[in-house]
């Protein structure tokens, strides 16, 4: 009788620890079945579902994008060589064809893709009606300001912070002469012009390479 009371808790222990186990079982089950239901870690608008029911996944498959209209940012290709100059927090300006919307650059992609850079911008004010995810939008961003500056439309030739030559148009005539023009900083479709010009001077912006052994041409 002494050998069989004390040989119950050791059977006990080993019970129990069989029921430890199929407890941790059905407790894996569960979590398992629970997974199933898979539910968004944002609230926000469902805007595509490309799964079908009953359809096989395995572990990585997209099974639905999820947006929150109210938090969105833009992203912008810029140039690669235009890139070099854009900086974190520097202001933008973003066009969704529905309304302007000032805001700041937060992130540089440090990858370039098809020749383009991705710029991530954040807004500063409210979106306006009609925004939402994956719309196309035009972007400028303000690399430095200046003021009073005499400028003219971006030439098809020559590099900022150089003399190039202009075809410079004679007052009063259908002649235009080569000149000298030394020109300071660019932005997408105007440049600084420093020296060799005036305001009111018309010059020639289209490629002239073909004329670069004359130093005066006539326009028909």
């Amino acid at each position: 009788m002494a050998f069989a009371r004390d040989s119950i808790e050791p059977q006990l222990a080993s019970k129990q620890a069989a029921v430890d186990q199929a407890n941790q079982l059905a407790k894996l089950k569960l979590d398992q079945v629970e997974a199933l239901h898979v539910k968004a870690g944002m609230s926000g608008v469902l805007q595509q579902l490309p799964v079908q029911i009953g359809q096989r996944l395995k572990v990585g498959d997209n099974l639905a994008r999820v947006a929150d209209p109210t938090k969105l940012k833009a992203q912008i290709k810029i140039a690669e060589t235009q890139a070099k100059d854009i900086q974190i927090k520097q202001k933008a300006v973003i066009d969704t064809r529905n309304g302007v919307v000032n805001g700041h650059v937060t992130r540089v992609d440090p990858a370039v893709e098809q020749g383009t850079v991705t710029v991530d911008v954040a807004f500063d004010e409210s979106l306006p009606k009609g925004a939402r995810p994956d719309l196309s939008v035009d972007g400028t961003i303000e690399l430095e300001h200046l003021d009073d500056v005499i400028y003219v439309g971006r030439p098809a030739f020559g590099q900022e912070n150089n003399t190039v030559g202009m075809f410079k148009l004679v007052n009063g005539t259908s002649e235009a002469v080569r000149t000298p023009v030394k020109v300071g900083k660019s932005s997408v479709n105007t440049i600084e012009i420093l020296n060799g010009l005036r305001p009111g001077d018309q010059v020639i912006l289209s490629d002239t390479s073909a004329w670069d052994t004359h130093d005066r041409i006539r326009l028909n």
